[in-house]
C-alpha cells in the first residue's frame, strides 16, 4: 500500500479530482467572472431539452458507429492479409498503413481539407474531377459531404493502428489449432469465420471499445476539417461542449454537457461487455 500510495495520489489528483470538480459543477451555473449560482437540476433539464444539445449528440453516436465498424472491419482484414497471406513479408506494408497514425490529427485535417478545396487553392480531387469533364465540387458545403469525409480521413490515419492490434491478437492463436482445423477440410472464410474468429474474440473487443471511445470523444479533426459545419450541422457533443464552456463561458452547462458525454461512453462500455458475456454464456 506503501508503495502503491504515491501512484493512487496522482491518479486521483489527474483522473478523478477533475471529474468530481465537473460533476460538481454542472449544478452550478456562471463562470469565474460574474460568479456561480446555485440551478441544482436544471442544466440536465436544458440539456434533454437543447435542440443544439442534442443534435451533437445524434452526430456524435452517428460518427462513431459508422468510424467503429469501418476501423475495425478494416483492421482485421488487413490483419488476417498478415498473418495468412503476407506472413513475415507484411512489415514494410504494417510500417506504410500504421504511419497515418503517427501524424498529428490537426495536420491530417488540413491536408485532406486542402485535397477538397476549390476556388483558388483547388485541391487535386476537384482537378481529377474537371480533367474528365466535370464540374467543382464544393465537398464542404453540405453535411453528408463533410461526414464522408470525416469519416474516410478517421478510416485512412487510424485503421493501421487496429491492424496491429488485431495483428498481435491473431499471432495468439495456435499454430496447432490452425493446422487442425486445415487438415480437417477448413480453408478460407471457412476457417475465419468457425476457428479465426471465435478465437480472436477477445483482442476484437478489445478493439471496439478503444475504437469507440476515440470515436465519441473525436474533436480536433472536425474542429480542424470544417470548425462543426456548415453551421453546426457536423458538430459532435466534444465540440459543444467546447464552445458552451469555452467560447459562451458557461462553466456549469458545459460540465453537465461533459458529463452526458462521460456517462455515454460509460454506458457504451458496458453495454458491449454485457452482450459479450451473453454471447460467451450462451
Amino acid at each position: 500500500m506503501i508503495l502503491l500510495g504515491p501512484a493512487l495520489l496522482l491518479y486521483t489528483l489527474l483522473k478523478i479530482g477533475p471529474v468530481a470538480w465537473s460533476f460538481g459543477l454542472s449544478f452550478f451555473e456562471g463562470n469565474t467572472l460574474r460568479g456561480f449560482e446555485w440551478v441544482g437540476l436544471q442544466n440536465f433539464a436544458t440539456f434533454f431539452s437543447d435542440d443544439a444539445a442534442l443534435q451533437s449528440v445524434g452526430v456524435s453516436v452517428l460518427f462513431s458507429f459508422v468510424a467503429t465498424v469501418g476501423q475495425v472491419t478494416l483492421g482485421y482484414l488487413l490483419a488476417l492479409l498478415y498473418v495468412f497471406v503476407l506472413r513475415k513479408g507484411s512489415t514494410f506494408l504494417r510500417t506504410i498503413v500504421f504511419f497515418p497514425m503517427i501524424l498529428p490529427t490537426v495536420a491530417v485535417a488540413l491536408l485532406v481539407k486542402s485535397f477538397v478545396a476549390v476556388g483558388e487553392n483547388q485541391g487535386p480531387v476537384n482537378d481529377i474531377i474537371n480533367f474528365f469533364g466535370g464540374d467543382s465540387i464544393e465537398v464542404l458545403a453540405s453535411t453528408s459531404g463533410t461526414m464522408i469525409t470525416a469519416i474516410v480521413m478517421t478510416l485512412w490515419s487510424s485503421m493501421g493502428f487496429y491492424a496491429v492490434l488485431l495483428y498481435v491478437g491473431l499471432l495468439d492463436i495456435p499454430e496447432e489449432v490452425i493446422e487442425s482445423a486445415r487438415m480437417d477440410g477448413a480453408k478460407g472464410a471457412r476457417l475465419v469465420r468457425h476457428i479465426v474468429l471465435p478465437l480472436s474474440l477477445p483482442i476484437l473487443l478489445s478493439s471496439i471499445i478503444f475504437s469507440l471511445n476515440a470515436t465519441l470523444k473525436v474533436f480536433d479533426s472536425l474542429l480542424a476539417l470544417n470548425g462543426g459545419g456548415p453551421g453546426t450541422s457536423t458538430a459532435p457533443l466534444t465540440l459543444y461542449m467546447y464552445r458552451t464552456a469555452f467560447e459562451y463561458a458557461e462553466y456549469g452547462y458545459g460540465s453537465t454537457v461533459a458529463l452526458f458525454l462521460t456517462m455515454l461512453c460509460l454506458v457504451s462500455t458496458l453495454a458491449i461487455f454485457r452482450s459479450s458475456q451473453r454471447k460467451s454464456e450462451d
